[in-house]
């Protein structure tokens, strides 16, 4: 039997962590055991009497007491009240749901991508590799606008020291790291074939990005994407987020590249073959 009966959620801390973005620190008021299973990839459902839910992504996961991170970005009228509430809030609160990241079990070289927002999915899945007893060799090439969309600014600062971090601006910045994220993977190819490629941002980026990958040498089976939908419900039910015969809200919302392919070639495609851009969000 599904569960759709919201949980009480409280608003811990936040503070603003890129342009119109915001870091969130919650609390789940009655953890459950499932709560502390949480992959990196998956998400939750947020929502406000009177406005509805939303899907947001854990930065971190549920710890024993229930205590997570979210990165929020306004883009409407739920995440606009959202920024107007204080420490000591309550919100409704539903999950875990969806698939996250694999767990890449033997593979030694990963490459990590990600462009604007799409950094939040994926910064689980960097602490989790290095908390690993024996980390795989992971870099991170993040690309943003400018300087003040970059998002995850502390989290960023710890991976400087731990791992490469490559970061590229459309606008601003070094000379030599301007632009989109695709220029730099000719150098980072050449110093390292990545096993595994991992990537999130807006659509028509990523896909860029794997077909990049592939063009040089990386298999399509080994690269996985985040993807957004519309997910209402979160449980396969409302029709939303479907992706030809895929609910992204259950089968998803990360896809192995090749899966993924197939779901376009079916059909609802939304045009990511060729129309959106491949700039970071």
């Amino acid at each position: 039997m599904l569960e759709l009966t919201p949980r009480a959620l409280r608003l811990l801390d936040c503070y603003d962590d890129g342009e119109e973005a915001r870091h969130f620190r919650l609390r789940i008021e009655q953890p459950q055991a499932g709560d502390r299973a949480v992959i990196p990839g998956q998400f939750f459902m947020l929502g406000l009497p009177g406005l509805g839910e939303a899907p947001f992504t854990y930065v971190s996961p549920p710890n024993g007491a229930g205590e997570f991170s979210a990165l929020i970005r306004r883009s409407g009228r739920l995440t606009a009240q959202l920024f107007e509430r204080t420490p000591g809030a309550v919100f409704g609160y539903r999950g875990p749901f969806g698939k996250g990241w694999p767990l890449l079990l033997g593979a030694r070289r990963v490459l990590v991508v990600a462009g604007g927002c799409g950094l939040a999915p994926l910064a689980g899945w960097i602490e989790e590799a290095l908390r690993h007893p024996a980390p795989p060799h992971v870099r991170v090439l993040y690309g943003a606008r400018h300087a003040a969309a970059q998002v995850l600014e502390r989290e960023r600062a710890r991976w400087r020291a731990a791992l490469p971090l490559i970061e590229t601006l459309d606008q601003g910045g070094a000379e030599a790291l301007r632009g989109s994220p695709l220029a730099q993977l000719d150098r980072l190819f050449a110093e390292e074939v990545p096993q595994v490629v991992l990537c999130c941002g807006p659509e028509g980026f990523m896909l860029a990005i794997a077909k990049a990958c592939v063009r040089r040498g990386v298999a399509v089976d080994s690269i996985w994407l985040s993807v957004e939908r519309r997910m209402h419900c979160a449980v396969g039910l409302c029709g939303h987020c479907y992706i030809a015969d895929s609910y992204a809200c259950v089968d998803g919302p990360t896809y192995r590249y090749d899966h993924y392919l197939t779901l376009l070639a079916r059909g609802n495609g939304r045009g990511a073959l060729g129309e959106l851009g491949v700039g970071p969000c």
